[in-house]
């Protein structure tokens, strides 16, 4: 680790997912630029993130609470889960508004090749979720996995594991987006709408 405090800074904010040196710079030297009160506030939201956060017991999304608000909502239909990789994917369906049901975050995707099996993500407490389900009965879980190699493996490996058990396990659509051109849409995107259609 470098010894100038720029430098280390730079250098620990270009671990992080997405940022290049360049980027890491630029936001290295925009926290020195800073007003302290602002470098303070970030410290402290720092450590707070990283110190309460931990995995909500039912679902494994991030909560400052041992069981989320959602989790925790009586008015949400506890018979429907919504199976997402990553906990940034349940909250975009959340911004959507038209999901009411409850969630599970996998934590990651099957990935043979970069050596992510079962046993890496959180399915052990799914399939206990499912099986201590209670009074509110799960009818249906839909993967939310992004229409990929690794989220395709894993809808399909979650839909063989699930299934057994009485379950309905459904795959959110995928194809063209609305607003899209037809004419710009690659085959894969073309195959899957075609695929994923329905009765008007």
């Amino acid at each position: 680790m470098p010894a100038d405090p720029l430098q280390r800074l730079s250098a620990l904010l270009g671990r992080l997912p997405g940022i290049g040196d360049k980027t890491a710079l630029r936001l290295a030297l925009a926290i020195v630029k800073s007003d302290p009160e602002y470098v303070r506030a970030l410290s402290e939201a720092l450590g707070t993130v990283h110190n309460t956060l931990q995995l909500c017991t039912q679902c494994c999304d991030l909560t400052p609470e041992p069981v989320c608000e959602r989790c925790s909502d009586a008015k949400r239909d506890g018979s429907v889960i919504c199976v997402v990789a990553q906990p940034q994917d349940r909250m975009a369906i959340e911004r959507s508004g038209v999901f009411r049901g409850l969630y599970h975050v996998l934590h990651g995707v099957l990935d043979p090749l970069g050596g992510i099996g079962p046993s890496d993500l959180k399915i052990e407490p799914l399939l206990r979720r499912l099986e201590a389900s209670g009074e509110t009965q799960v009818e249906e879980l839909i993967v939310a996995t992004s229409p990929n190699v690794e989220g395709d493996a894993t809808a399909l490996y979650l839909s063989k594991l699930i299934g057994p058990l009485g379950v309905k396990v459904s795959r959110i659509a995928s194809g063209v987006a609305v607003g899209g051109e037809l004419e710009y849409a690659d085959v894969t995107t073309l195959h899957r709408a075609l695929e994923d259609r329905r009765r008007l």
